[in-house]
């Protein structure tokens, strides 16, 4: 039986109490100065940054619970994308000490968020799909032709910025004229670090077509290290920042006008919207069989990914974090 199986011995144990990762106890705060993020729980030291990739999972920048494996799953591919495309944009990051830590060099965050966008597509409020919906034919700067339809390849590869909203607000998409009027960043650095993402964006998308993939779209995060240098931070091409489609049935889906199949948030993203949830008010309860689904997506994306069948660590996660990261057990 294989792990992504609801009925899983794997799965059960990672739906059961104390079986994913959510909140960290205070012990751990001997690791470092602590910032809680949506999905990561950051404690920084001597330059370095221990970054604790928890099982949590938002949509429209809600936290709304936790899902079996997505941590590993997360901070596995993570690897696996920095080590691949380190030639093309350097990164964060220094070592794996555990399946969902990852210890990097300690980057001071440029305060934007770099979207690239392949594909006309998107339910949340701020997508491309839902302004073209409404009649807007420029987005983030972009010119965008008429007679598009919802899920179709964009005439070229778009960098659409968006602001990095404080945990529980809302980011916005903007342009970079935007961006640089108000000074989160010079005009002349934005150039470079777009023509770099678009790049690193290409290559993702090639490396995903090999694998019988779409790379739809991504977010990118940057950072500067203490020598100056822009590098990659937090993550890059995971199921949380990124969108993946089968490369197989994407024609038949649009011959039909069916969404895609996806590989990604999106499902759940979906399930929410089915609920009658879009980010305001009291998110409804994930139900295990949600959960279990989610995972499973998850874990396909990794072994498509990386060629490799994913193999979990089902210790619970607290009690190997502590041991792997040299706290006292309790």
């Amino acid at each position: 039986m294989a792990v992504t199986d609801s009925e899983s011995p794997e799965m059960r144990r990672a739906l059961a109490p104390g079986g994913t990762l959510d909140a960290l106890p205070d012990d751990f705060d001997v690791l470092g100065a602590r910032y809680s993020g949506k999905v990561r729980e950051n404690f920084t030291r001597g330059g370095e940054r221990l970054i604790l990739v928890t099982d949590r999972v938002s949509a429209f920048d809600v936290v709304l619970g936790t899902i079996p494996f997505k941590g590993q799953v997360l901070n596995g591919l993570a690897r696996f994308w920095f080590d691949a495309t380190a030639a093309i944009f350097p990164n964060h990051m220094l070592g794996v000490p555990d399946p969902q830590a990852m210890r990097a060099v300690e980057c001071t965050p440029i305060p934007v968020e770099f979207v690239v966008r392949g594909y006309l597509t998107g339910v949340s409020d701020t997508s491309i799909a839902r302004a073209y919906e409404r009649g807007e034919r420029s987005f983030c700067g972009h010119a965008l032709p008429e007679g598009l339809r919802r899920h179709e390849q964009l005439p070229k590869n778009l960098l659409t910025p968006s602001t990095k909203a404080p945990k529980g607000e809302h980011d916005i998409s903007v342009s970079r004229d935007w961006l640089v009027e108000r000074g989160l960043i010079d005009r002349e650095r934005y150039d470079v670090l777009e023509r770099r993402c678009l790049a690193l964006f290409e290559a993702g998308q090639k490396m995903a077509a090999e694998r019988g993939l779409i790379l739809v779209d991504t977010k990118y995060e940057l950072g500067v290290r203490p020598d100056g240098e822009v590098v990659l931070i937090d993550e890059i091409h995971t199921p949380d920042s990124s969108r993946y489609w089968y490369a197989d049935s994407y024609a038949q889906a649009m011959a039909r006008g069916e969404d895609p199949r996806s590989l990604d948030k999106e499902y759940l993203r979906r399930w929410l919207v089915s609920q009658g949830f879009r980010g305001e008010g009291r998110p409804p309860a994930l139900p295990d069989e949600v959960r279990a689904e989610a995972a499973r997506r998850y874990i396909e994306v990794h072994e498509l990914i990386t060629g490799r069948r994913f193999e979990p660590d089902t210790e619970p996660p607290v009690a190997r974090l502590r041991r792997n990261l040299g706290l006292p057990p309790r």
